[in-house]
């Protein structure tokens, strides 16, 4: 390497390194806004699922119902901001007369604004792990839908975090026994039978699928537990 190109390296190192320090102050930023915004919402239940769900598919609309339901109960609800099931999710929350919230990341693709959040209530992120965050220290409760890799990367932090006492016990719901029995069985028949789970935490999952199933769950849960934020 001559001194010309390690002079070069040397001085895009020290960038990036002097850029990574102003970084944090622009994520100290999205931590303060996002939470001075969520706290004075109230309790709220988190919706997650695919992006990819057209208006009119049975996941869509059975979303539409679930959310409505629990907004008719008295809880916000919060999406990722975008379309498919997110967009299905703040739908239900305007018609059930709740609060609907978006928690919206800059992303290459899929990711748009829906119409039916909140104005006050339309939050955007630029960094992935500040957004889940917010899900998981201000949601009373996680409905999940249909999903793809996404969905299956929420379920897990929020299961792993509930697991291991970094959370508050909230109610994790899977819905869409069809969609879901493939990954039960092998959490059942692998993971549990090699001990690399218990017995324990397999109850924190709960199956339903319906909207009556899901906001049942929610009530049973909270007619013995506080509502609270989650750490």
């Amino acid at each position: 390497m001559n001194d010309t190109i390690r002079m070069t390296k040397q001085r895009r190192w020290s960038e990036s390194k002097a850029h990574s320090s102003w970084q944090i102050f622009k994520i100290m930023a999205e931590f303060v806004d996002g939470f001075e915004a969520l706290a004075k919402i109230g309790p709220c239940i988190s919706i997650f699922g695919s992006a990819r769900t057209q208006p009119g598919h049975e996941a869509y609309e059975l979303t539409v119902d679930i959310t409505k339901k629990l907004a008719e109960e008295g809880f916000g609800i919060i999406s990722g901001g975008g379309p498919g099931i997110m967009e299905a999710a703040n739908k239900g929350a305007q018609l059930g007369g709740g609060k609907s919230v978006g928690l919206n990341i800059e992303l290459p693709f899929e990711q748009h604004d829906n119409p039916y959040i909140d104005r006050d209530a339309n939050l955007h992120f630029e960094y992935f792990f500040v957004r889940k965050t917010m899900f998981t220290k201000y949601s009373q409760g996680f409905v999940m839908m249909p999903g793809g890799f996404g969905t299956m990367d929420e379920f897990f932090e929020v299961a792993t975090l509930i697991q291991t006492g970094k959370m508050l016990q909230v109610p994790l719901i899977l819905v869409g026994s069809t969609y879901w029995a493939g990954l039960m069985e092998w959490l059942q028949t692998t993971m549990l039978t090699e001990q690399y789970i218990s017995s324990e935490d397999l109850q924190l999952l709960k199956i339903a699928d319906t909207a009556e199933e899901v906001a049942a769950h929610v009530l049973n849960f909270y007619s013995k537990n506080p509502l609270q934020p989650n750490f």
